[in-house]
Protein backbone atom coordinates (compact mmCIF):
# COMPACT_ATOMS: atom_id res chain seq x y z
CA UNK A 1 0.00 0.00 0.00
CA UNK A 2 1.28 3.43 -0.91
CA UNK A 3 2.09 5.81 1.90
CA UNK A 4 -0.21 8.83 2.25
CA UNK A 5 1.47 12.17 1.76
CA UNK A 6 0.70 15.57 3.19
CA UNK A 7 -0.33 18.50 1.02
CA UNK A 8 3.18 19.98 1.31
CA UNK A 9 4.79 16.71 0.20
CA UNK A 10 2.44 16.40 -2.78
CA UNK A 11 3.17 19.97 -3.94
CA UNK A 12 6.89 19.27 -4.18
CA UNK A 13 7.96 17.93 -7.56
CA UNK A 14 9.70 14.58 -7.26
CA UNK A 15 11.57 12.26 -9.54
CA UNK A 16 9.80 8.88 -9.42
CA UNK A 17 13.03 7.13 -10.46
CA UNK A 18 14.99 8.56 -7.52
CA UNK A 19 12.17 7.67 -5.14
CA UNK A 20 12.14 4.05 -6.33
CA UNK A 21 13.10 1.55 -3.62
CA UNK A 22 15.93 0.06 -5.71
CA UNK A 23 17.47 3.40 -6.76
CA UNK A 24 20.40 3.15 -4.35
CA UNK A 25 21.03 -0.58 -4.91
CA UNK A 26 24.03 -0.13 -7.21
CA UNK A 27 26.63 -2.43 -5.70
CA UNK A 28 28.20 -4.88 -8.12
CA UNK A 29 27.02 -8.49 -8.17
CA UNK A 30 29.85 -9.80 -10.39
CA UNK A 31 33.14 -9.13 -8.65
CA UNK A 32 36.45 -10.61 -7.57
CA UNK A 33 37.27 -9.68 -3.98
CA UNK A 34 34.84 -6.76 -4.21
CA UNK A 35 36.28 -5.39 -7.47
CA UNK A 36 33.74 -5.20 -10.33
CA UNK A 37 34.71 -7.55 -13.16
CA UNK A 38 33.27 -5.36 -15.89
CA UNK A 39 35.34 -2.35 -14.82
CA UNK A 40 38.48 -4.49 -14.77
CA UNK A 41 37.84 -6.08 -18.17
CA UNK A 42 37.07 -2.98 -20.24
CA UNK A 43 40.61 -1.62 -19.97
CA UNK A 44 41.91 -4.17 -22.49
CA UNK A 45 39.43 -3.57 -25.34
CA UNK A 46 39.79 0.19 -24.84
CA UNK A 47 43.59 0.04 -25.12
CA UNK A 48 43.44 -2.33 -28.08
CA UNK A 49 40.90 -0.19 -29.98
CA UNK A 50 43.21 2.82 -29.69
CA UNK A 51 46.20 0.61 -30.59
CA UNK A 52 44.47 -0.36 -33.83
CA UNK A 53 44.20 3.28 -34.81
CA UNK A 54 47.84 3.81 -33.81
CA UNK A 55 48.99 0.84 -35.89
CA UNK A 56 47.07 2.14 -38.91
CA UNK A 57 48.66 5.57 -38.47
CA UNK A 58 52.12 3.98 -38.24
CA UNK A 59 51.47 2.05 -41.46
CA UNK A 60 50.40 5.28 -43.15
CA UNK A 61 53.62 6.97 -42.03
CA UNK A 62 56.08 4.11 -42.59
CA UNK A 63 54.49 1.68 -45.11
CA UNK A 64 55.98 -1.15 -43.01
CA UNK A 65 54.05 -4.43 -43.47
CA UNK A 66 54.31 -5.09 -39.73
CA UNK A 67 51.69 -2.50 -38.76
CA UNK A 68 48.67 -3.94 -40.63
CA UNK A 69 49.27 -7.28 -38.87
CA UNK A 70 49.42 -5.46 -35.53
CA UNK A 71 46.13 -3.71 -36.36
CA UNK A 72 44.51 -7.02 -37.34
CA UNK A 73 45.51 -8.69 -34.07
CA UNK A 74 44.69 -5.63 -31.96
CA UNK A 75 41.20 -5.21 -33.38
CA UNK A 76 40.51 -8.96 -33.18
CA UNK A 77 41.60 -9.06 -29.54
CA UNK A 78 39.64 -5.88 -28.80
CA UNK A 79 36.52 -7.46 -30.26
CA UNK A 80 36.94 -10.76 -28.38
CA UNK A 81 37.78 -9.19 -25.04
CA UNK A 82 35.09 -6.56 -25.60
CA UNK A 83 32.48 -9.30 -26.01
CA UNK A 84 33.60 -10.83 -22.69
CA UNK A 85 33.50 -7.43 -20.96
CA UNK A 86 30.11 -6.81 -22.57
CA UNK A 87 28.73 -10.07 -21.21
CA UNK A 88 29.76 -9.15 -17.66
CA UNK A 89 28.36 -5.64 -18.10
CA UNK A 90 25.06 -6.94 -19.46
CA UNK A 91 24.67 -9.40 -16.60
CA UNK A 92 25.42 -6.57 -14.16
CA UNK A 93 22.86 -4.33 -15.88
CA UNK A 94 20.16 -6.97 -15.69
CA UNK A 95 20.92 -8.20 -12.15
CA UNK A 96 21.28 -4.90 -10.25
CA UNK A 97 18.04 -2.90 -9.95
CA UNK A 98 19.79 0.41 -9.20
CA UNK A 99 21.77 0.10 -12.44
CA UNK A 100 18.84 -1.11 -14.51
CA UNK A 101 16.58 1.77 -13.46
CA UNK A 102 18.90 4.52 -14.75
CA UNK A 103 18.63 5.80 -18.30
CA UNK A 104 22.37 6.52 -18.32
CA UNK A 105 23.05 2.80 -17.90
CA UNK A 106 21.01 2.00 -20.98
CA UNK A 107 22.77 4.75 -22.94
CA UNK A 108 26.13 3.20 -22.06
CA UNK A 109 24.80 -0.26 -22.97
CA UNK A 110 23.58 0.86 -26.42
CA UNK A 111 26.84 2.70 -27.14
CA UNK A 112 28.83 -0.37 -26.07
CA UNK A 113 26.84 -2.63 -28.41
CA UNK A 114 27.44 -0.18 -31.26
CA UNK A 115 31.16 -0.12 -30.39
CA UNK A 116 31.35 -3.92 -30.40
CA UNK A 117 29.67 -3.91 -33.82
CA UNK A 118 32.31 -1.48 -35.12
CA UNK A 119 35.14 -3.56 -33.65
CA UNK A 120 33.74 -6.72 -35.25
CA UNK A 121 33.31 -4.95 -38.57
CA UNK A 122 36.84 -3.56 -38.40
CA UNK A 123 38.28 -7.00 -37.63
CA UNK A 124 36.23 -8.77 -40.33
CA UNK A 125 37.17 -6.08 -42.83
CA UNK A 126 40.88 -6.75 -42.22
CA UNK A 127 40.84 -10.57 -42.19
CA UNK A 128 41.18 -11.23 -45.96
CA UNK A 129 44.13 -8.84 -46.54
CA UNK A 130 45.25 -6.71 -43.58
CA UNK A 131 47.61 -4.55 -45.63
CA UNK A 132 45.31 -3.77 -48.55
CA UNK A 133 42.42 -2.39 -46.48
CA UNK A 134 44.32 0.06 -44.25
CA UNK A 135 44.24 2.99 -46.65
CA UNK A 136 41.81 4.68 -46.78
CA UNK A 137 38.93 2.68 -45.27
CA UNK A 138 40.77 0.77 -42.53
CA UNK A 139 42.23 3.87 -40.92
CA UNK A 140 38.90 5.70 -41.18
CA UNK A 141 37.10 2.78 -39.54
CA UNK A 142 39.69 2.55 -36.78
CA UNK A 143 39.46 6.34 -36.22
CA UNK A 144 35.67 6.03 -35.90
CA UNK A 145 36.13 3.08 -33.54
CA UNK A 146 38.62 5.03 -31.41
CA UNK A 147 36.21 7.99 -31.21
CA UNK A 148 33.33 5.67 -30.31
CA UNK A 149 35.53 4.03 -27.66
CA UNK A 150 36.15 7.44 -26.09
CA UNK A 151 32.46 8.33 -26.03
CA UNK A 152 31.42 4.93 -24.65
CA UNK A 153 34.17 4.99 -22.04
CA UNK A 154 33.20 8.50 -20.98
CA UNK A 155 29.62 7.36 -20.39
CA UNK A 156 30.85 4.31 -18.46
CA UNK A 157 33.11 6.49 -16.33
CA UNK A 158 30.19 8.80 -15.62
CA UNK A 159 28.22 5.85 -14.27
CA UNK A 160 31.02 4.97 -11.86
CA UNK A 161 32.15 8.44 -10.78
CA UNK A 162 28.89 10.39 -10.84
CA UNK A 163 26.36 7.69 -9.93
CA UNK A 164 28.65 5.37 -7.92
CA UNK A 165 27.57 2.37 -10.02
CA UNK A 166 29.35 -0.83 -9.02
CA UNK A 167 30.84 0.66 -5.85
CA UNK A 168 30.25 -0.48 -2.30
CA UNK A 169 27.32 1.38 -0.78
CA UNK A 170 28.47 1.00 2.83
CA UNK A 171 31.62 3.07 2.26
CA UNK A 172 33.94 0.18 3.13
CA UNK A 173 37.20 0.04 1.22
CA UNK A 174 38.08 -2.96 -0.93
Amino acid sequence: MRQRRTWKQRRRLADPIEEHVAFNDTETKIALSGHPLHAMMVAFPIALAFSTFGADAMYWLTADEFWPRVALWATGAAFGLGVLAGITGTIELLMVPGIRIRAASWTHFILAVMLLSLLGLNWGFRLPDPQEVVLPWGILLSALTAAMTGITGWHGGKLVFDYQIGTKSDGAGG
